[in-house]
């Protein structure tokens, strides 16, 4: 028989960080770089410059180190061509592969409730200005 938590207390398992995968790997996943990037990667693979041109709000630097978190966790890799200069591609993995289709489900509810929650940040915005200035 499947025991529960109590009420108001998640498992176990959140409570632990060395094995919480919101602390371990959801957290990095849900931030909107590595989402961007793994998008752009999902329609086949991309050059540095590439990926730069893509996401023009990233800067060199936050690339370059969302691309090596995501190589070392093994969602991506990085393809070195020799050539001169040489190229360098970036591809989804399998694993990396794996999380497009539960990525593409989070941004199909963005997309379906983003009116309604820039409606719903309006009101609160506006309703915390009136208390600021009372």
């Amino acid at each position: 028989m499947k025991t529960y938590p109590p009420p108001g207390k998640a498992p176990d398992i959140f409570y632990n960080e060395d094995i919480c995968p919101i602390r371990n790997l959801l957290g990095q996943l849900g931030r909107k770089w590595p989402s961007l990037i793994m998008s752009h990667l999902s329609f086949g693979a991309h050059r540095f410059s590439e990926l730069r041109g893509a996401i023009p709000d990233i800067s060199q630097r936050m690339l370059s180190q969302t691309l090596r978190e995501l190589e070392r966790d093994g969602l991506i890799e990085r393809h070195v061509q020799p050539s001169v200069p040489p190229r360098v591609d970036y591809s989804l993995t399998p694993l990396g592969e794996s999380y497009i289709e539960p990525l593409q489900a989070l941004l199909s509810w963005g997309a379906k409730h983003q009116d309604r929650i820039a409606v719903i940040r309006r009101a609160y915005d506006a309703e915390q200005d009136i208390k600021a200035a009372g």
